[in-house]
């Protein structure tokens, strides 16, 4: 065993997250099962992100009486959502219209949320659609690329 040198902790490897697609049998079934447990644990974790201030508060007034649909295209997956009164709040039920339509395949959201991929970069390989109010989805893209994420303990800021 190596002693400390005092010098900088030493990094785990990054992981990759690789492209894949879920089993297409998965989405036939997931999306003949009920869809509000979607919406539920979608809307605890904004909840809990505004809770932390990860997302730009200046950014979340924009957000305001908007209709919010994320789709997971190969689990058979939809939460539909809005922002009201200062709290995302779940849709029960199918609205005619999203004002924003997230669609992805769940490798691409998880590369989102670990920073591996930038909302761009998905939209232009044509793995991530957005769909809606062109102003709208500017201000929730430019709000992912803002989101800083909190440094876990052992990390150095910035890593």
């Amino acid at each position: 065993m190596k002693p400390d040198d005092g010098g900088p902790p030493a990094r785990a490897p990054r992981l990759t997250i690789p492209a894949f697609s879920l089993p297409p049998m998965l989405a036939g079934i997931a999306s003949r099962l009920p869809q509000w447990q979607h919406a539920m644990a979608l809307v605890a974790a904004l909840n809990a992100a505004k809770r932390l201030r990860v997302l730009p508060a200046d950014s979340l007034a924009l957000l305001e009486g908007r209709t919010f649909l994320v789709e997971v295209e190969d689990a058979g997956a939809h939460a539909w959502f809005t922002y009201r009164q200062g709290w995302f709040r779940p849709l029960f039920g199918t609205p005619a219209d999203a004002d924003l339509a997230l669609r992805a395949r769940l490798s691409a959201y998880v590369q989102l949320l670990a920073r591996q991929e930038d909302p761009d970069t998905l939209f232009f390989k044509r793995e991530l659609s957005i769909e809606g109010d062109t102003e709208l989805g500017l201000v929730v893209k430019n709000m992912l690329d803002a989101v800083e994420w909190p440094s876990l303990p052992g990390q150095r800021p910035g890593r």
